[in-house]
């Protein structure tokens, strides 16, 4: 009897891409873990996990891969014309994303007020506290939205780390920090004033600037930036 094709299934429900993507949300995946969402099979033998990392590794990074051929990419242990084809289109789908943005005119936020209108109230009814990073590039525009963290807002939820990586992976020149209060109130409590000046600080090392920190309770926002608060 020949060897067993290895899945996603095979690994243990916690180390499972879907799981953890449902879970902690897509960007939060590793790039084998997300190679191994698009292939979904290894091959005899060989789990999808290690099908993923050995690709990745035979291609030297993520931008390797991407410039690979049809042919190329099926010269490499366990990748056949099925799975050459799913990534591929995989790539082939972003490069179309990338043109069709730069069709599109950019949002550009400079103020508290374009930060709430660029977010259209999905976070005004929230019953948990969301914090967002806006990030955006030299001149303003908009790159997109990422979401931090979902609860209670303090140090050992949103830390700089996981903050700036997400600006760093979308090349951002400069971050807003948006958060809500389920309660309605939009004064800033202790930990949001000790939060912000943290991520001012990291953001300086970085040198990715941090433009603003807009707290939503309701229908109404507070900007901490034009308050004073740092």
């Amino acid at each position: 009897m020949g060897k067993k094709s290895f899945t996603i299934h095979d690994l243990p429900a916690s180390e499972r891409p879907r799981e953890r993507l449902k879970k902690y949300g897509v960007e939060n995946l590793s790039t084998p873990e997300l190679l191994s969402l698009v292939m979904g099979r290894g091959i005899s033998g060989e789990s999808i996990a290690v099908t993923s990392n050995n690709l990745l590794h035979y291609f030297k990074n993520l931008k390797g891969l991407s410039g690979a051929t049809l042919e190329q990419l099926m010269e490499t242990k366990g990748i056949g014309l099925a799975k050459a084809s799913q990534i591929l289109a995989v790539f082939e789908l972003a490069k179309r994303v990338d043109i069709s943005d730069h069709s599109v005119k950019k949002f550009v936020v400079k103020t508290p007020e374009d930060v709430i209108q660029l977010l259209e109230g999905r976070l005004n009814d929230k019953k948990k506290e969301y914090f967002k990073a806006i990030l955006m590039d030299t001149r303003g525009h908009h790159i997109r939205t990422a979401e931090i963290s979902i609860g209670s807002l303090d140090t050992s939820i949103v830390h700089p780390r996981e903050v700036f990586r997400e600006a760093l992976l979308a090349s951002a020149a400069s971050v807003i920090f948006v958060h809500n209060h389920p309660s309605g109130e939009t004064e800033p409590s202790d930990d949001d004033i000790s939060l912000t000046k943290r991520l001012v600080e990291a953001g300086k090392l970085m040198g990715i600037d941090v433009n603003d920190h807009i707290i939503i309770g309701g229908n109404d926002f507070r900007s901490m930036k034009r308050e004073g608060y740092f």
